[in-house]
């Protein structure tokens, strides 16, 4: 590669990053922290630790993201050893299942699951029907604690994230280490945490650690749920005075630095370590098969897991095809009317075309970037590569509410980005930030790709007399073009369903896109819930499609993309 693109590569990443990254966190910065003179001080964060609303909000957001996290890693810890040690009826096509969960943001599931489990939901009806509930009474499951309701959502929507890091790192075990303890008389459980629980603890690292932050900055799922007591929802209703009150500022400031301290703390206690394998040939790996029974077994238990994490979904399904839902275990009658509703309402449209527009061309900002951030990394011998790494991957430890914030900071008038005020047209700042938020996948994607392809094709046809990007172009990246595929239609289907930027950012009906729609739709009085699950069915089936495309051409890889 030559040095001079390598290092153009890395000042425009680096000019990109310090203006739509570093520059909207700079702003938050200052807005908790410089007060009206220019001078640096710490009153206003005083002011808002020494507020209990807001310490409240933290501690709820802390525990919630900590519950959430948990409940998934105690639902994908165990069916990811299963998937990998052992053989059992239909485990590739439950394997595929496990991936449903993702293909709906938390907040459209908890539509679902309120009409589930609310106070006149299917599951008091089914308890009704049973006489375990006297007639006409009712109990509202989740609003008599919102917490766990949220923490439950959330958890059952992202724990496909940390079960396809866990495979991954199950996959990449030497045997041969886990059969020396086991011959040394250390087996059962006693093996798998001495043994194989530290050797895939920075896998679990990886994906734990976007849940974690993904729970502790979820906007969405707490807003249905009506539970305020969370900083990302007092940071939402703050924005009304973004312009003239600081302890917004102040408030996402302290959601920055905790978001990034336990990633680093958690990167410092799990991240580093590795531990070196031999190649899997020195041992007879793979999974194993099972007993008929022991077998059905893990059938059972892959199904019901998925079962239980789908009921979000089937809410959302049954409410888009029903007429009227309220205290029957099911639906009363059934139409398509919604779905032709959703497409023809004044919102939904417009939405959709936005959507498509923002996330189509984010999602081709992120591939050119994509490939040359991932090229310069492999490929270049350029001393600062690995800060070009560190960059491209860090959105994925800065939370999205975060950075739309900081977006909507640094665009206030009076301020050099006041051009990009979403206020009047959103438009610009959506792709950006859709964009900075998705890159990383593209970039991890692509990375994965070059290093998976000898360089000596390219260097063959540079010899021949191939310019360097020619042979870029026509060698190298139709060989990896399975990974950029993947790739970017994560990035593209994530964008299309963002949800932080989309409820701050969007703030004319003419520029909604999809999940601002949703969001609008729900509360309305009437069709509202119907239309708006509606609309979340359209979107499921389109994220859908594009994971199960994904998972047919990265298979196993699939987890390396949620890697920070």
């Amino acid at each position: 590669m030559s040095p001079s693109f390598a290092r153009l590569v890395f000042t425009l990443t680096a000019v990109f990053f310090a203006a739509f990254f570093l520059w909207p966190i700079f702003q938050i910065l200052k807005g908790g922290f410089v007060d009206a003179d220019g001078h640096l001080t710490f009153a206003y964060l005083a002011a808002l630790l020494s507020d209990p609303t807001y310490l409240g909000g933290l501690r709820n957001s802390f525990f919630l993201a900590c519950a959430a996290t948990a409940l998934a890693l105690f639902i994908a810890l165990p069916l990811a050893f299963i998937s990998d040690r052992f053989r059992f009826p239909l485990k590739g096509l439950l394997g595929s299942f496990i991936l449903i969960p993702m293909i709906l943001p938390p907040f459209v599931g908890a539509i679902g699951i309120k009409q589930i489990f609310g106070q006149y939901g299917a599951l008091n009806a089914l308890l009704g029907q049973l006489g375990l509930l006297a007639p006409g009474a009712t109990i509202d499951w989740f609003a008599t604690n919102q917490f766990w309701g949220v923490a439950i959502v959330e958890a059952l929507s992202l724990y496909p994230i940390i079960y396809l890091n866990a495979v991954a790192a199950l996959a990449n075990i030497d045997p041969a280490m886990e059969e020396a303890a086991q011959n040394l008389g250390c087996t059962g459980f006693r093996r798998f945490r001495k043994i194989t629980l530290p050797l895939i603890m920075p896998g679990l690292f990886a994906g734990g650690t976007i849940v974690f932050i993904w729970a502790f900055t979820e906007l969405g799922t707490p807003l249905v749920f009506d539970y305020a007591q969370v900083t990302s929802v007092q940071i939402f209703y703050g924005l009304k005075d973004i312009g003239g009150n600081p302890f917004p500022y102040a408030l996402v400031a302290v959601l920055l630095a905790a978001s990034v301290a336990l990633y680093a703390i958690g990167k410092g206690l799990f991240g580093r370590a590795g531990h070196a394998m031999m190649a899997k040939a020195t041992s007879s790996g793979g999974p194993r098969a099972l007993p008929r029974p022991a077998a059905w077994a893990c059938t059972t238990l892959f199904a019901g897991v998925t079962f239980v994490a789908v009921l979000p979904h089937l809410g959302v399904i049954l409410v888009a095809f029903s007429r009227d839902w309220y205290g029957t275990l099911l639906p009363q009658a059934y139409t398509l009317d919604n779905f032709a509703l959703a497409l023809g309402h004044d919102l939904t449209v417009p939405a959709i075309a936005n959507s498509l527009k923002f996330a189509s061309i984010a999602t081709l900002i992120d591939l050119v970037l994509g490939i040359a951030i991932a090229y310069v990394i492999v490929r270049s011998k350029l001393a600062g590569r690995q800060i070009l790494d560190f960059l491209a991957m860090l959105p994925l430890a800065v939370p999205g509410l975060v950075l739309a914030f900081g977006y909507l900071a640094m665009s206030q008038e009076g301020k050099f980005f006041s051009f990009l005020n979403p206020v009047r047209d959103p438009t610009i700042l959506l792709i950006i930030a859709y964009s900075v938020r998705r890159l990383p996948y593209v970039v991890r994607s692509a990375v994965a790709g070059f290093q998976q392809t000898s360089e000596t094709l390219e260097e063959a046809a540079q010899n021949l007399g191939c310019p360097p990007l020619k042979s870029l172009v026509k060698i190298t990246l139709p060989l990896i073009a399975a990974n950029l595929i993947a790739g970017g239609l994560l990035a593209f289907a994530f964008a299309m369903l963002e949800v932080s930027d989309s409820l701050i950012l969007a703030q004319k009906q003419i520029y909604y896109p999809i999940t601002k729609a949703i969001m609008e739709l729900f509360p309305l009085l009437g069709d509202g819930k119907f239309l708006a699950s509606s609309l979340g069915v359209w979107a499921m089936v389109f994220l859908g499609i594009t994971i199960v495309g994904m998972s047919l051409l990265l298979g196993k890889k699939l987890g390396a993309i949620f890697r920070v």
